[in-house]
């Protein structure tokens, strides 16, 4: 019987590699999205090299770098044409040749970043008041940050069947960092909210909420209180639901969001924020659906495309212990790949990773007289072998016991299965 497994096995493997050497690779240009829409192509054309694409990789801190490793195998493993600049910059990184110019220079140059969470340091010099993760999307004007949360096949928390998008204004708001002491004992910061910006990402909610047909949009607020600030946004966005007469539009107030994230998540479809309410609801929306560990996330402007996990946690206290979910970058990945218009490869790898999850147990021992095949696939090399355990995986976040290398694992033996 065992040796039945390994022959189908193997010609499964065979007809794979056939596929993959005669698979016609994307020559679309970059994806990168501006305000008026969620999927037209930019001017600038990805780097390409015998059929190959470049992204720009940036590892971050914590378990970024191991989190950015697992892509990186899961994408050899699926054959998936993309080789990598890697520039580790960080805030932590004291001494570091690298800087900001360079990640702005290799973006230049790719159109499409995959990063890390950078770690945010709690003291900036105030010649210096602006973080490294600020510093990349004012640069770049990733204007938009776009988390989905969705409920995860086969993975089970309190609430099913949630699927809803978080629109955030990421370069305005309080994250501008303009803040001083006026006197001994009392600082003052200044919110930035201005018609134009409000007016870009409340455009950008509604054609994302048109092109992936979906039914409302929620602006998120607190124009009860900053009534010019969060009014300007609010009354804006209602400008703007004007030319979307399709899409529903509502304004909410920021701390009923939350309760009502809480207790009815369903009612929400496409959300639209300033800057921080985006980052609170962000976390909120992925606790809902598992966590920091299962969510997606991308920053995007008009001529760059950074995909990154949704939920921003480095997780440092876990890092080099291979521990961490690599869902949420995996997944972040997916999105990549289809936004460089390279879908066949997304979706084998989404599909594992669903598969993966799917099975929903921790390492359990087999029975002594059955084998368990397990392919094992990396750049090209295909290997089988015994084990002793089923390959039901879920990480520690997730209920589980599995590391981060035996959860790839499974994920790329699932590429290759019927």
């Amino acid at each position: 019987m065992a040796t039945k497994k390994v022959s189908f096995a193997l010609g499964r493997i065979a007809l794979l590699k056939k596929t993959f050497q005669f698979l016609p690779v994307a020559l679309g240009k970059s994806r990168a999205l501006n305000s008026s829409s969620v999927s037209s192509s930019s001017s600038q054309p990805l780097t390409q090299s015998q059929g190959r694409y470049m992204v720009t990789l940036i590892p971050g801190d914590g378990v970024g770098p191991e989190l950015c490793h697992s892509v990186k195998r899961i994408f050899s493993a699926a054959s998936a044409p993309v080789d990598w600049d890697e520039i580790p910059i960080s805030d932590m990184m004291y001494g570091s040749r690298y800087t900001l110019d360079d990640v702005v220079e290799s973006m230049k140059k790719t159109g499409v970043g995959l990063k890390g969470a950078l770690t945010t340091p709690s003291s900036i010099s105030s010649q210096d008041h602006l973080s490294l993760n600020q510093k990349m999307k004012t640069e770049m004007d990733l204007f938009a940050n776009v988390v989905h949360c969705r409920s995860i096949p086969g993975f089970q928390t309190r609430h099913t069947d949630i699927d809803m998008i978080i629109i955030r204004e990421q370069t305005e708001g309080e994250y501008t960092s303009l803040e001083h002491e006026s006197v001994p004992g009392v600082v003052e910061m200044i919110k930035i909210i201005t018609r134009k910006k409000s007016e870009r990402i409340a455009k950008f909610a509604f054609d994302y909420a048109t092109r992936h047909k979906r039914q409302k949009v929620t602006a998120v607020h607190k124009a009860n209180i900053m009534k010019q600030g969060d009014g300007l946004f609010l009354k804006t966005c209602e400008e703007v639901s004007k030319l979307y007469p399709k899409i529903k539009f509502e304004g909410m107030i920021v701390d009923n969001t939350c309760m009502q994230l809480v207790a009815k998540p369903h009612q929400f479809d496409v959300m639209v924020l300033p800057n921080l309410y985006g980052s609170i609801v962000d976390n909120v929306g992925a606790a809902l659906v598992g966590g920091a560990g299962v969510v997606p996330g991308k920053s995007l402007g008009s001529n760059f495309a950074i995909f990154e996990p949704g939920a921003r946690h480095t997780y440092a206290q876990m890092a080099g212990r291979n521990v961490a979910n690599p869902t949420a970058m995996i997944l972040a990945g997916v999105d990549m790949l289809d936004h460089m218009n390279l879908g066949f490869y997304a979706k084998m790898i989404k599909d594992a990773l669903e598969k993966t999850i799917s099975e929903g147990k921790t390492n359990q021992y087999l029975p002594k007289d059955s084998i368990n095949v397990t392919i094992t696939v990396e750049r090209g090399n295909f290997a089988l072998f015994s084990s002793a355990f089923t390959c039901k995986y879920l990480t520690m976040d997730m209920g589980g016991s599995t590391s981060t290398t035996d959860f790839v694992q499974a994920v790329i033996r699932h590429m290759y299965e019927v």
